[in-house]
């Protein structure tokens, strides 16, 4: 591309953004959700080296386990209502009835806090259950009881984040979720480590809780003003129905969030702690490859919800459309990068780390497909199709944990890399087609690897 061509994409794009105001309203967002992202990416790394360098991969693997049943356990307390607010309200709020979006908020939360402190209750007691049982190490059981006061806050958190995304306060949604959580953290650990000498695996878990509770509490605040400020018409939402929609969105966050760790979990009952912390940082370093597709998804999906409700398909999949555009060449650079030299990225926690490079090589291609099908699985969900991605999920988790069982004892590490690398190709390409069946349009333009950027 020479100089003259740069020059005319650029002004193609200058104008694009000047006459579309959807466009610019998905580069707005997603480039603020960017930038807050790579702050909170990096500050989550600086989390990481710091328990690394410290403690070593066993303390970060202990870690990763810990956080691993946090995740699952906070995704079923959820109830699947976290993503059914941010189409709600989203929906609701476009349609100038933000009394009814706060409504149903008020209904879902009054349902998730007691589920919430049962999960946690149930988490702290069988503790020792999980660790002796489905790990095979007694020694998790009091890292687990720790990390069991995590789950109301963690829960409310996510559910506080994604109502202020529906708002399309991307900003706060990012700080909140990606952001503070880690920074309070770390903040903690300095505490611990620096000046109160407590360098333990123990330290780490406290401070990651401290970092939950008070994001938390932050973003109750934020929220409340965003819903003082709401108005319009109330109606009357059945609590049944708003259940009859996020319970389809619960199954497949499950299953997705079960998918997404699996590996961990079967890695930490055939493995050692060491190389589970080694593929967990794998992990971590893959998901920078479809770090474009959280930004842009971060303001796509509740303008998919807000043309669903309006009727405007054809904005909807000109959106669609105009996103994977933008992740797909924004992730594109981070691909390269880690084919060339995935142990040097590795190596950075590390030498240990540096086994791991085959793994981060088959992690991030298998994000590089997430990038390349774009929002598949915000526009179904989004657009009231909930019930295929569970199905699709479902298929994709059974993939995963079949292949997991056969490859993860004969590679190790490997194997979880290449289980991972093919589920979430199924799953990607399967509902980009039912996309292209339900509404006439896939989310890949074909013409995306031609070097044009007019998008």
């Amino acid at each position: 591309m020479n100089s003259l061509s740069v020059a005319a994409a650029l002004s193609r794009l200058r104008a694009k953004l000047e006459a579309d105001a959807h466009f610019r309203e998905l580069v707005k967002g997603g480039a603020t959700f960017f930038v807050l992202r790579i702050l909170g990416m990096a500050v989550a790394y600086a989390f990481t080296l710091t328990v690394t360098r410290t403690l070593g991969a066993s303390a970060w693997g202990i870690f990763a386990l810990c956080l691993t049943v946090l995740q699952i356990t906070s995704v079923i307390g959820r109830l699947g209502l976290d993503t059914a607010l941010l189409r709600f309200i989203a929906q609701y709020n476009a349609q100038g009835k933000g009394a009814t979006a706060r409504s149903i908020y008020i209904k879902s939360v009054s349902l998730v806090i007691p589920f919430s402190l049962f999960l946690s209750v149930a988490l702290y007691f069988l503790a020792p259950v999980l660790s002796a049982k489905v790990f095979g190490k007694e020694y998790l059981t009091p890292y687990m009881r720790l990390m069991a006061f995590a789950v109301l806050p963690f829960v409310l958190l996510y559910i506080n984040s994604e109502s202020l995304r529906a708002f399309k306060k991307i900003k706060e949604y990012t700080i909140f979720q990606n952001l503070l959580p880690f920074l309070i953290a770390l903040f903690s650990l300095g505490i611990f480590f620096a000046y109160l000498h407590i360098k333990s695996t123990e330290a780490v878990i406290y401070a990651y809780v401290i970092g939950i509770g008070a994001a938390f509490l932050l973003s109750a605040a934020s929220l409340r003003e965003e819903f003082v400020k709401a108005n319009g018409t109330k109606e009357n939402v059945p609590l049944k129905h708003i259940l009859s929609v996020s319970f389809p969105m619960l199954m497949s966050s499950s299953l997705f969030m079960v998918m997404s760790w699996t590996d961990t979990i079967m890695l930490g009952m055939w493995r050692t702690p060491e190389e589970v912390g080694i593929y967990n940082v794998a992990v971590r370093l893959s998901m920078i490859t479809s770090f474009t597709l959280a930004a842009i998804n971060s303001i796509a999906a509740p303008k998919f919800a807000e043309f669903w409700g309006k009727g405007d398909l054809e904005s909807l999949k000109r959106v669609a459309q105009q996103s994977t555009k933008l992740i797909f060449w924004t992730s594109a650079p981070v691909l390269v990068l880690y084919l060339i030299f995935p142990g040097w990225f590795m190596g950075l926690f590390g030498e240990e780390f540096r086994m791991g490079a085959l793994a981060l090589v088959f992690l991030a291609l298998g994000q590089c497909v997430n990038a390349l099908c774009g929002s598949v699985g915000y526009i179904l969900q989004m657009t009231g199709k909930e019930k295929i991605v569970y199905a699709v999920i479902f298929l994709a988790c059974l993939i995963n944990i079949g292949l997991n069982f056969l490859l993860i004892p004969m590679f190790g590490l490997y194997g979880a890399a290449i289980s991972s690398f093919f589920s979430v190709c199924f799953w990607n390409i399967v509902m980009l087609f039912y996309i292209k069946s339900l509404y006439g349009f896939y989310t890949v333009s074909f013409g995306i690897l031609s070097m044009r950027m007019g998008l």
